[in-house]
């Protein structure tokens, strides 16, 4: 089988790059491991602007409850409200339509098939895979955070590894559980590092998780007591339908993306998110087509990626680092005294490009409680 472009891995970054090359032009094989891809998928949830960010238009065929914004709720009950609309999506239908939009442009699909390794035979690169070899130009990982073809590949597509938030995400049932009109974020050490979570389904469904950073892949016993946890808060229990084990590589910040022939998106790159991956992906795959047409796949030619990846979302990604850093240092009276400076606040000055909204956040803070800046600065010291 040959290609221009191969994709591995029908993860959102993986379709997305897979349709940009497409649409520009390439001969594009997208191939997962799965058999078929009609299964529920703990990556589920996105906000509207975080898709427009991505260039993407919210399909209603694959909503399944429309949400009118977040809380984020501290140890001690303090609640900060942001109003922005959000979806909790079907993803097996989420999947279909984009694989199908790629399927319109020519891209070919091959489930069930597994990449073992990749070689270089003269400028093109061979692919064994379960379903035969794929000769390509251009190799794209984007098979999640635990990619076996970035490190068969010799990239390492994460700077810091050992940050993936390792989580626990179940699907929960109980009368009206579903019905609530804001996602919910707890932070504080009940889920070190990270958050637990609470996202409205519609109905008598939602999900439920604990995302933790730094105690290991095995955080249940962290999951075990959120949903006791949670249980009380709301009164109810809980009818536990389906586990997933996963994780979020949200402050791993990427790191190796491409080399000669080769390239790295989605998860597999520490680019978490469903939107913020499909936006890199389509850099990705954008880049990907014109090098593979071109008949140039060096890394100078495949540089554009990186190269605009960074200047599109890096800052933004080293801030987030930054920021998740400082939550994971800090204590829960010191989340609680954090937290209640923005309770009941419009939060609609802090805007503009990242730095902008750090400098306007911490102004706010300075102003509104000048011993915010020990707090920070005493956790930004801590190891």
């Amino acid at each position: 089988m040959d290609a221009d472009v191969l994709v591995i891995g029908a993860s959102p970054a993986g379709m997305a790059a897979a349709e940009k090359a497409a649409k520009a032009g390439a001969k594009v094989i997208l191939i997962d491991r799965k058999e078929d891809l009609n299964q529920s998928h703990p990556a589920n949830t996105f906000f509207k602007f975080m898709m427009d960010r991505a260039g993407e238009r919210i399909e209603k065929g694959y909503v399944l409850h429309e949400l009118s914004g977040m809380k984020i709720i501290s140890p001690g009950g303090r609640c900060v409200e942001i109003k922005t609309p959000g979806y909790f999506i079907d993803r097996p239908a989420f999947d279909a339509y984009h694989l199908s939009r790629f399927a319109s442009l020519g891209g070919e699909v091959l489930l069930g098939t597994e990449a073992a390794g990749i070689k270089r035979d003269g400028n093109r690169m061979l692919a064994k895979t379960s379903s035969g070899v794929i000769s390509s130009n251009v190799v794209i990982a984007a098979d999640g955070i635990e990619s076996a073809m970035a490190a068969k590949m010799g990239l390492a597509g994460m700077r810091y590894p050992q940050d993936i938030a390792w989580a626990v995400e179940a699907d929960v049932e109980a009368p009206g559980i579903g019905d609530a009109e804001m996602f919910e974020y707890y932070v504080g050490n009940h889920s070190p590092g990270w958050k637990s979570t609470y996202s409205p389904r519609g109905g008598d469904y939602a999900s439920l998780g604990v995302y933790v950073r730094r105690h290991g892949r095995d955080v249940s016993a962290f999951f075990d007591m959120w949903v006791s946890h949670f249980e009380k808060l709301k009164g109810t229990g809980l009818k536990i339908l389906r586990r997933h084990v996963c994780g979020d590589p949200i402050a791993t910040v990427p790191d190796q993306m491409i080399a000669d022939g080769l390239m790295v998106t989605g998860g597999a790159a520490g680019q978490s998110g469903i939107a913020y991956g499909m936006l890199a992906g389509k850099i990705c795959g954008e880049v990907a087509a014109k090098a593979a047409l071109s008949g140039d796949t060096s890394y100078r030619a495949l540089s554009g990626y990186p190269r605009r990846w960074q200047a599109e979302l890096g800052q933004e990604y080293r801030m987030g680092r930054l920021s998740l850093e400082l939550l994971r240092k800090m204590s829960d009276p010191e989340i609680d005294t954090m937290t209640g400076m923005f309770e009941g606040e419009d939060l609609s000055f802090i805007r503009g490009g990242p730095l902008e909204r750090m400098l306007r956040t911490s102004l706010f803070m300075l102003s509104k409680k000048p011993s915010s800046q020990f707090i920070l600065l005493s956790a930004m010291l801590r190891r």
